[in-house]
């Protein structure tokens, strides 16, 4: 694979927004891949989650790294313009917590480029097993850039949009923060979507109703905590994202995490087979084993364990959201955790009991076929129930 990772010479630059699109077709392209390669690995393992087909697992991966590299070649050209563009916008950036993760991830996308840059300029032989390894090498810097490269699109779209906020004078702000005030407490403030803009600030849109008419405003800060106030009025959503400031891309829960990285899924039993387990058991013994899959732990947890694992990281995700109301869900969450695991060493108490109890189905519990059997050959076939003499109704 032999790819020039630099512009032609005599080419005129793109425009940051344009250099922004190439990240994002790129990142589309391995969203595809993604899903191909998810579905070829699916195609390896049993109902479990357990791969059993080593090879065909493996010949799947060395096909995604191909071609995820593929994809890259046509952002190589432009990733250091991009960056560059990026960086420019961060500096005219105001103060705000969130820009030196953004420089770090700038910084990391940059190593990154520098070393697809030197893998693209020398390409092992084709088809041989140093390609298969400097492709398996390049995968991770691929993913970064797949990961981590809106926040250097979206950096550069800013450098070059020409938004322009709507503002009111203070008179105006006071009188419409006043009414959006007084229709929260009538419950009569629909949220529909939030965002954060470049500075830090979250700006909520709302539809403010009053007398059977609805607005739409714009509010900065959190509409949970008092002091929060209208920055603007609009006839429609529409008319609010061309005015308001631009959306930066949210946040992530976990740092380490990547969709192009998930772990291999542990073995994991559905509800659908404990129950069907328990249905086809004889024994107690049986039925006690099928309960404590349901509350086994570990690597190969059950779903009442990853039903609690649930709760708990959504717990945490609501508390991320620094809201009021995402901490009070937070709280509610947490307390649905505890009482899953409470409930789940019941289950475990109650699985052992019946464990314990050696005993059996009576046997008068008894299967029925689902296939009548044959008559003989040679004999007659009962005659069907005489017809009652009965006068046809007609509506």
């Amino acid at each position: 694979m032999t790819h020039s990772s630099s512009p032609a010479p005599d080419t005129p630059l793109p425009t940051a927004s344009a250099l922004a699109s190439k990240a994002r077709d790129f990142r589309l392209r391995m969203a595809v891949i993604d899903c191909e390669t998810e579905a070829a690995l699916d195609m390896t393992r049993d109902r479990h989650g357990r791969t059993v087909h080593a090879d065909a697992a493996a010949a799947a991966r060395v096909h995604r790294d191909k071609a995820a590299l593929e994809a890259y070649t046509h952002l190589a050209p432009h990733a250091e313009a991009l960056l560059d563009a990026a960086r420019l916008a961060l500096d005219e950036l105001p103060a705000a917590r969130h820009l030196t993760g953004w420089r770090a991830v700038l910084d990391g996308l940059a190593s990154s480029a520098a070393e697809l840059r030197r893998a693209l300029d020398r390409p092992a032989a084709p088809g041989s097993r140093a390609e298969r390894a400097q492709h398996a090498a390049l995968w991770p810097h691929l993913t970064a850039w797949a990961d981590h490269s809106p926040i250097a699109s979206n950096l550069a779209d800013q450098r070059d949009g020409q938004r322009h906020k709507a503002p009111l004078t203070e008179e105006e702000q006071q009188l419409w923060t006043a009414r959006a005030q007084a229709a929260q407490k009538r419950g009569e403030l629909e949220l529909t979507e939030s965002w954060y803009a470049a500075d830090g600030q979250p700006i909520t849109l709302a539809y403010l109703v009053e007398d059977d008419d609805s607005t739409v405003v714009a509010l900065r800060c959190d509409p949970g905590v008092p002091g929060w106030q209208v920055i603007g009025h609009f006839a429609h959503e529409t008319e609010a994202g061309k005015a308001l400031p631009a959306p930066v891309p949210p946040g992530v829960l976990r740092p380490d995490i990547s969709r192009f990285n998930r772990p291999a899924p542990a073995p994991e039993l559905s509800l659908q087979d404990l129950i069907r387990d328990v249905v086809e058991s004889h024994s107690a013994g049986d039925a006690s084993n099928a309960l404590l899959g349901a509350v086994q732990r570990g690597y190969a947890a059950g779903p009442m364990v990853r039903l609690q694992e649930l709760l708990e990281t959504s717990s945490q995700f609501a508390s991320a959201l620094e809201t009021v109301q995402g901490r009070q869900i937070a709280a509610r969450l947490s307390t649905l955790g505890r009482q899953i695991e409470f409930l789940t060493r019941e289950v475990e108490e109650a699985a052992e009991d019946l464990g314990a109890t050696v005993a059996v189905l009576p046997p008068h519990r008894t299967p029925v076929l689902r296939t009548r059997p044959r008559p003989a050959v040679d004999t007659t076939p009962p005659a069907p129930p005489p017809r009652a003499n009965m006068t046809a109704r007609h509506r």
